[in-house]
């Protein structure tokens, strides 16, 4: 039960409630209708019967509520006489004194009494743990339903399942009375895991990790207590079992029969599902013995019997037991497990693996161990495999061979690759190179360069790539490997005709002696860099035909290699964002069944949240995240998802998660390539410039210039414009001065766009030429030239590319320019109302807020219902724009106090006044705190 002032909400149980109702309406012949509810303990058959006689109280039924008692002398009709003493006297009309000892009298004045409490209302009656109902209660419930003692009743009793074993004599009666049609049996099964998680999420919080609450779910098997408890558990962060959750299974587990409690403590034991013969050598029981005994756990709802085995109901129970058998026991119970596998060559190598373990036998394990390692690569199950080797690597001692353990070293370095682990899969490598029968040195450059790529360290993968290539004893497979993953490397650090000129290279030798898995690579690289610089139609054949490769291969490093690019290609440069989301997501489907979902998926997931943000469906691109999340991934995987995830937090204004996944991007990009950091800086960029710190988005854009090499003309001309922005943003503040030098920078930076666009394929110079003109319209507002026709140029070619973002940005620097000239508020009013219905769209708070801002300044209405007012504002509406927090803090900047001195006065951080003040200066359109000053002065 829920502890008092803590109840859980009562979940997954709507249907069953009005079902419950109806039923209970439903009267027979004889005026009554009954519903028994069976169930296991804890399922929540007595929170049922209480919603239930609440809502049929609430309707107007007079309702009597008793419980029966588990003692052997508890008197005659005990819950029904609860129920009438709780109910207060009796009417005037009801017989007087007290139950007379006559059976037959006594089921008759119990009658008279519910008919007279009655009255002319509907009269339930409800009796929980019915189990342990005296006989006359049975008789009575027998002589009530079936009409005879003349009273318009429904009876609603729960019963518990487990107790209904052999010859009950309740059995008997709900036999009986299953002949009536108003009786119902209702056996209420467990929740459901969308149940279960609901549950966990009301009494531990909204924030619950989803493996927590599946976690939850399994050790409770949906049983409503347990769930409840473990739960609270997980929200007051206690780690071990309850001490009420343990009691309660093992008084359940003392109350099996011997033979079943001996059958229970076995499943308990095992690898779930435990087939019959393995259970039959285990527990040493003849074949009658057993299958009574296994009946017994079924009934005791400790067990499900199923086709392919036996298994525990609830986890929670192996947990239990676990603490409760001596280790001697234990090992002799895993014994017989594994010496019962061992019989049947077709026995799971894991199961095998896990019994020698747990029975102390490390090298009888051991094969097994790596058995099981091959069966999971096999299935590309690359974290299970992931798991065995690094068993296999601590169970081989010193009994093992030194070729043994290099072998061992190989697979898990590996397998951790595969599964994303990838500091740990270099450590194995470097710990494998310094053994005296190590893999060739060509090798061990190759495998450091893929790790050291996988994990984000892309300019010190490139030299290992290098090296591996200028080693004479490299052979041509070797050198094949080495070119094609050299170039998507390239491609990733931004190189495309470098990158180009490697796919050449290797699929040349690739065609004399490469693996499938190199001429993917070579042509997935090749076509993504034609279709960039050349010939988008061309490039996307040869990707495209790439992914058939690949398919045709089944392997998931060509599938996920071929799917990411075109996906990227389709996304990125080309522009076609519907079918690049399609892909993408397309191909993470087909990843996750292949085992790489922590990798591959992750990345492709990425792709598609990244579309999506392009196409402006936020929502569903916060929503796609969220599930690649789950998979928890590492190195560059984590960078691409980070990345996608921080753009949203941007762009929906949540500064503080912003923070964090940059802060954390820049943690894991030691030697990132430009696909990487540029996008990092841009965001840096983009988020200072929210927050009124000019200085340092300028210092980001010049990071990003300064510091990358790169030929992607779509990167820089993003890093471009967020430079232009920051200068033009500072310009109109007044706070930073506007420096030249930067900005003479920046305008080579868009020249060399403009040129360069003439070279690159028609889709990407069409992306170029949007960022072209951006820019170009940031230097007229720089430089103090308003004209909406830069801006208007610039909302009409994002327009086309379908992009809603840089769109809806330039129609608001139109606005602002038509309405700096004084003669153009109509086309300011549409400007101003399209941005902002696609601001609000998107669910762009921060940009919303801009346009809001001037929107009140101009006096333009954002919505064509409003009236609009083209008089003079009042000062008081110049603050009306400003939060109540944002007022505290424009109130002390007008008495002169520093952000220091504000910080103090209002218990915030020195930093949160600087956003405050920031964006006082953006809603109010000043460039100081003069400025600001004065406006609220004059409003007060």
């Amino acid at each position: 039960m829920a502890s008092e002032g803590d109840e859980a909400p009562l979940v997954g149980r709507a249907a069953t409630l009005a079902e419950l109702r109806s039923d209970l309406s439903d009267v027979g012949p004889a005026g009554t209708a009954a519903v028994f509810v069976t169930g296991e303990s804890g399922v929540g058959k007595s929170r049922l019967l209480q919603e239930t006689a609440d809502a049929m109280r609430a309707a107007g039924a007079a309702v009597l509520s008793g419980a029966c008692l588990d003692i052997g002398d508890a008197s005659p009709l005990h819950p029904v006489l609860q129920a009438l003493r709780r109910c207060g006297p009796a009417p005037d009309a009801a017989p007087t004194g007290g139950p007379p000892d006559e059976a037959g009298a006594l089921l008759e004045w119990v009658s008279q009494r519910l008919q007279a409490i009655a009255g002319d209302r509907p009269l339930l009656l409800v009796l929980d743990d019915l189990q342990w109902a005296d006989r006359s209660t049975r008789q009575l419930l027998l002589y009530l339903l079936a009409g005879l003692g003349e009273v318009n009743l429904s009876v609603l009793a729960a019963v518990r399942a487990e107790s209904l074993q052999g010859a009950h004599p309740l059995r008997r009666v709900l036999a009986e009375l299953r002949r009536l049609r108003s009786v119902r049996v209702l056996d209420l099964a467990p929740l459901d895991q969308d149940g279960t998680r609901e549950l966990v999420r009301a009494i531990a919080g909204e924030q619950v990790a989803a493996e927590d609450a599946e976690r939850v779910f399994k050790r409770s098997g949906g049983n409503p207590f347990v769930a409840e408890e473990l739960a609270r558990d997980l929200r007051d962060g206690r780690a071990e079992l309850s001490d009420t959750l343990r009691e309660i299974f093992l008084a359940r587990v003392d109350e099996l029969p011997k033979h079943a409690h001996a059958v229970v403590h076995a499943i308990a034991a095992g690898v779930e599902p435990v087939e019959h013969p393995v259970l039959s050598r285990v527990v040493q029981l003849g074949d009658g013995e057993l299958l009574e005994a296994v009946r017994a756990a079924v009934a005791h709802r400790f067990v499900l019997g199923e086709a392919d085995g036996y298994r525990l109901r609830h986890r929670l129970v192996a947990e239990v037991l676990e603490q409760e058998v001596l280790p001697a026991e234990r090992a002799a119970l895993h014994r017989r497990y594994a010496e019962a596998l061992e019989a049947d060559p077709a026995a799971d190598h894991a199961a095998l693996a896990h019994h020698w373990q747990q029975a102390g036998e490390p090298l009888r394990a051991l094969p097994a161990v790596v058995a099981a390692a091959r069966d999971a690569e096999r299935l590309y199950g690359f974290s299970e495999a992931h798991r065995y080797w690094t068993v296999a690597l601590e169970l081989a001692g010193e009994g093992t061979p030194e070729t043994g353990r290099t072998e061992l070293l190989s697979h898990a370095a590996e397998s951790a690759y595969q599964c994303g682990e990838h500091a740990l899969a270099l450590a194995r490598l470097e710990e494998l190179a310094g053994r005296p029968d190590a893999p060739g040195v060509c090798t061990l450059h190759l495998r450091r360069a893929k790790y050291l790529a996988a994990a984000g360290r892309t300019a010190t993968a490139e030299t290992e790539y290098e090296k591996a290539l200028a080693l004479a004893d490299c052979t041509p497979r070797e050198k094949a490997s080495a070119a094609a993953h050299l170039a998507e490397l390239l491609l990733h650090l931004g190189r495309y005709a470098d990158a180009n000129a490697r796919a050449r290279e290797a699929l040349e030798l690739a065609e004399l002696d490469g693996a499938t898995a190199d001429l993917v690579r070579a042509s997935a690289a090749l076509g993504f860099s034609s279709a960039f610089r050349e010939d988008p139609d061309a490039g996307l054949a040869v990707i495209r035909h790439a992914v058939e490769i690949a398919e045709r291969s089944g392997h998931p490093d060509d599938i996920g290699c071929a799917y990411l690019h075109l996906a990227e290609l389709l996304t990125g440069p080309l522009n076609s964002l519907e079918e690049g989301v399609l892909v993408a997501r397309r191909g993470a489907e087909k990843l996750a069944a292949l085992g790489v979902g922590r990798t591959y998926q992750t990345r492709l997931l990425a792709i598609a949240a990244n579309g999506l943000f392009r196409v402006g469906q936020w929502a569903e691109a916060d929503r796609v995240l969220a599930d690649a999340m789950r998979h928890r991934p590492s190195g560059a995987d984590a960078v691409e998802l980070l990345l996608a995830r921080c753009r949203l937090w941007v762009g929906f204004g949540n500064e503080e998660a912003a923070d964090r996944d940059l802060d954390a991007i820049a943690t894991m990009l030691a030697g990132g390539g430009a696909r990487h950091v540029l996008p990092m800086l841009t965001l840096r960029a983009g988020l200072a410039m929210w927050r009124g710190r000019h200085a340092e988005a300028r210092a980001a854009v010049q990071r990003g210039l300064t510091e990358t090499r790169s030929d992607d003309l779509v990167l820089l001309g993003v890093l471009a414009w967020h430079g232009l922005r920051a200068e033009a943003e500072a310009h109109a503040s007044g706070d930073v001065p506007v420096d030249s030098a930067v900005v003479r920078r920046l305008k080579v930076v868009v020249d060399r766009m403009g040129q360069g666009a003439g070279d690159a394929a028609a889709p990407v110079r069409a992306v170029i030429d949007g960022y072209v003109e951006l820019c170009a319209a940031e230097l007229s507002r720089l430089e103090d030239r308003p004209d909406p026709e830069p801006w208007a140029r610039a909302a009409a070619t994002w327009d086309r590319r379908k992009q809603p973002y840089p769109a809806a940005y330039a129609r608001l620097r139109q606005a602002e320019a038509a309405l700096a000239r004084k003669s153009r508020r109509a086309v300011a009013v549409t400007a101003l109302r399209q941005a902002f219905e696609t601001a609000q769209a998107m669910g762009a708070r921060p940009f919303a807020a801009e346009i809001s801002a001037l929107a009140a300044r101009a006096r333009v209405p954002l919505t064509s219902d409003d009236t609009v007012d083209v008089g003079p504002a009042a000062p008081a509406d110049e603050l009306g724009v400003l939060t109540e927090r944002e007022r505290e803090v424009l109130a002390a900047v007008a008495e002169g106090l520093t952000n220091k001195e504000i910080g103090h006065r209002l218990f915030i951080s020195e930093r949160t006044v600087g956003v405050h003040v920031g964006h006082i200066f953006d809603k109010l359109q000043v460039r100081t705190r003069v400025q600001a000053s004065r406006v609220f002065l004059r409003a007060a």
